[in-house]
């Protein structure tokens, strides 16, 4: 299990939810069943929004925002309608991150606890999507905010590089310098277009736009003794079963 807090773009999790009792409120439509949330409470301090504690998720269909939906209902809803008992949560579901954002202060949400993180995610074998047709979505996926009241339990399955930190200049072993945004976000020094990305093994030059120790330039070193940058993006995309995020 990893720390709730830890979270990188290009990390791939297994991410459950404990199913819990809740009611069917509003029934259901061929798009979404609405279902008394179990976890949050009312802010009823909140002036400018006012949240009637139910929550609609996506099912059936072939909108987007259904395929980015983790939620589940056991039953499932088409055996169900308004006033049933029902139990919510999210069974083992592999997704990749495609964006990190922290909140300080807190958002304000119509409900408690407010959040500190967004975290967006995409399920196994979906991709970011530019220009999603016919959605409000921006392609990205699913919000989750981890820390919000609703136990979630993440596993990391990958980190590709995870010994690099964005911001991380190195050397790989052509000689070409480079700056790390991201597993999938690199810039050669040079000019000259990425290309197929940095050749390993890689040599830490700085961190933090300092020059990095010893035992930094060690992990880089060791992480990409063997493999290449190629080699991760490929098994990224088979556990995945996606593309990565541009």
């Amino acid at each position: 299990m990893m720390d709730a807090g830890d979270f990188r773009v290009g990390d791939v999790l297994s991410v459950t939810c404990p199913f819990t009792v809740t009611r069917v409120e509003q029934g259901v439509t061929w798009d979404h069943v609405s279902v008394r949330w179990p976890w949050w409470a009312v802010d009823g301090d909140n002036e400018f929004a006012h949240w009637n504690g139910i929550v609609a998720l996506g099912v059936g269909g072939s909108g987007h925002e259904v395929e980015a939906e983790l939620f589940r209902t056991d039953p499932p809803p088409e055996q169900l309608k308004a006033g049933d008992v029902c139990r919510v949560g999210v069974p083992p579901t592999v997704v990749h991150v495609t964006a990190v954002d922290h909140h300080d202060p807190p958002l304000e949400t119509a409900w408690l606890p407010h959040p500190t993180q967004t975290v967006t995610v995409l399920r196994q074998g979906l991709s970011y999507r530019e220009f999603p047709d016919g959605s409000h979505r921006d392609g990205s996926g699913y919000t989750i905010h981890p820390g919000d009241g609703i136990p979630f339990t993440f596993e990391l399955l990958m980190r590709p590089y995870a010994s690099l930190q964005v911001g991380d200049e190195v050397a790989d072993i052509t000689g070409r310098a480079w700056r790390f945004d991201g597993p999938w976000d690199w810039t050669a020094f040079d000019g000259e277009r990425a290309g197929t990305g940095p050749a390993w093994p890689l040599i830490l030059l700085t961190r933090a736009a300092k020059p990095c120790c010893v035992e930094d330039a060690e992990a880089v070193a060791a992480s990409t003794a063997s493999g290449s940058h190629q080699k991760t993006v490929r098994d990224w995309m088979a556990l995945t079963e996606a593309s990565p995020t541009p």
